[in-house]
């Protein structure tokens, strides 16, 4: 059986997961990394992108905008901007959750949040 992290997943609004989990991949803003028992603690901030989980029950997948991310060799906490289930996620709130990024930001940090996004429509079937 495969060594496992306790997984906590909280936004703003609520906590949308609490478990062990035999690894986890992030959208990290310098790359996707995948955190599983053991690893080296660390903290990065999350670009939006797609949040999977791999637990015994099976893979679970969360859309975030953007947080922070605190791996640790037994843990891995993530305080999201804003997460939803990829179950939850329709085009309507896709798109609200892209406007809501967007503002504010230079030319080159609106243009790589908008392809973020767009790749998260992709792999949703959007």
């Amino acid at each position: 059986m495969a060594e496992t992290v306790q997984f906590d997943l909280v936004s703003p609004e609520r906590r949308l997961a609490s478990y062990a989990a035999t690894e986890v991949q992030l959208p990290g803003v310098a790359g996707d990394m995948t955190a599983m028992e053991g690893h080296e603690p660390t903290i990065t901030s999350l670009r939006p992108g797609i949040l999977r989980v791999v637990a015994a029950d099976g893979t679970k997948a969360f859309v975030v905008t953007g947080g922070f991310a605190e791996i640790g060799q037994k843990s891995v906490s993530v305080l999201a901007e804003m997460a939803i289930p990829m179950a939850d996620l329709t085009a309507a709130k896709l798109d609200e959750l892209m406007a809501n990024a967007v503002p504010g930001q230079d030319r080159d940090v609106a243009d790589k949040t908008a392809a973020d996004f767009q790749a998260i429509r992709a792999a949703a079937g959007l």
